[in-house]
């Protein structure tokens, strides 16, 4: 079969790398470089493709059968509605928006016009994520009762020279956790509330840099997840899971989830469990759950052709990440009130 011809719209530092996987990818081929950077125009030389510096043009000149949005959050819903528009199916990074109106714009055209939407939340597409959902769904942990992750990483000094990330809104509340709550939702069900606290005390930047926070799942129960982006360590799902393109591989554990049968921790997953319905008294006894080994960008990349193709369902569609992007957005305003955020108050 023809490639699917993709044209990807923003070359930041996600973008280049949609650049790289789409030259990897067989089924895949790039038409066309949307971006306003002499950056842009350097990659679309270099890869001996259209450049344009407005994506408008570029999509009703080339017309993909598919495009990438990676451009800065609050132009997301912009970009990716004009490609709806034109009836092209559309990978949009992750946060879907900067806020939960526009996120409702694109849920909105999206299901009108049956134009699908993916919303790039890669870990969903990662074999450990994939396995922890179905061993969950299989009942090999029993019922959930609880879940705790950890995001501990030390970013570099200069990461705050950009102004923007050092404002509210540039912290890892959307950067960062918005990850960790999509896995949690993936895996464990969908949130109803959250409470939050954080900190700002080791920079003094008006924005976050270390949070705590506590979970309410629909099904019953509950989770926990403290992160910070200040603190080394290997606890950390980017570099845990040998899946970021940037960051070194540490072996390690970032999510722990707890059922009536058995535990499960996440990336290695080491299932635990005693015997013959044993308690804290009997010893434990544990097995790996075998995962394939791909990159969950790569298998993102495949799962946007399966949708241009044959039509398959978003794994994570426009719906999906509006409400990851409620969740988040709940715990950034259950910090800031010092309250009990349910999700639902804060949907339009």
């Amino acid at each position: 079969m023809k490639p699917v011809r993709i044209a990807v719209i923003g070359t930041g530092l996600i973008g280049t790398e949609h650049l790289r996987f789409i030259e990897e990818l067989r089924s895949t081929e790039l038409v066309g470089i949307a971006d306003v950077s002499a950056a842009g125009a350097a990659h679309a030389d270099r890869l001996r493709v259209p450049y344009f510096n407005d994506f408008q043009t570029m999509l009703e000149a080339i017309r993909p059968e598919a495009a990438i949005v990676a451009l800065p959050n609050a132009l997301h819903v912009p970009a990716a509605l004009n490609c709806v528009g034109l009836g092209i199916p559309t990978l949009v990074e992750k946060p879907i928006a900067d806020t939960l109106s526009a996120a409702t714009q694109l849920v909105d055209a999206s299901e009108a016009t049956g134009v699908p939407v993916l919303v790039g939340h890669q870990r969903r597409h990662s074999p450990d994520i994939r396995e922890a959902r179905n061993a969950l769904q299989q009942g090999k942990l029993g019922e959930l009762i609880a879940v705790n992750g950890i995001w501990f990483v030390r970013k570099h000094g200069s990461y705050f020279d950009t102004t923007w990330r050092r404002e509210p809104g540039g912290g890892p509340f959307l950067i960062n956790l918005i990850h960790d709550i999509d896995c949690f939702r993936f895996m464990c069900g969908e949130i109803e509330s959250v409470q939050a606290i954080s900190s700002n005390g080791v920079r003094g930047f008006p924005v976050e840099d270390t949070a705590a926070i506590l979970i309410k799942f629909r099904n019953g129960a509950l989770g926990t997840m403290i992160m910070s982006d200040a603190v080394p360590s290997p606890w950390a799902w980017d570099m845990a899971s040998a899946q970021a393109p940037y960051f070194p591989y540490t072996h390690a554990d970032c999510y722990y989830i707890g059922g009536s049968r058995a535990s499960l921790s996440v990336p290695t997953m080491e299932l635990w469990w005693h015997k013959d319905g044993g308690d804290w008294r009997d010893p434990l006894t544990h097995e790996r759950i075998p995962t394939e080994r791909s990159n969950c960008y790569i298998n993102q990349l495949k799962h946007l052709v399966d949708i241009v193709r044959n039509g398959a369902k978003a794994i994570c569609d426009a719906r999906d990440g509006m409400m990851s992007l409620a969740a988040t957005l709940a715990v950034r305003t259950a910090a800031q009130e010092q309250r009990s955020v349910s999700i639902s108050e804060l949907l339009p």
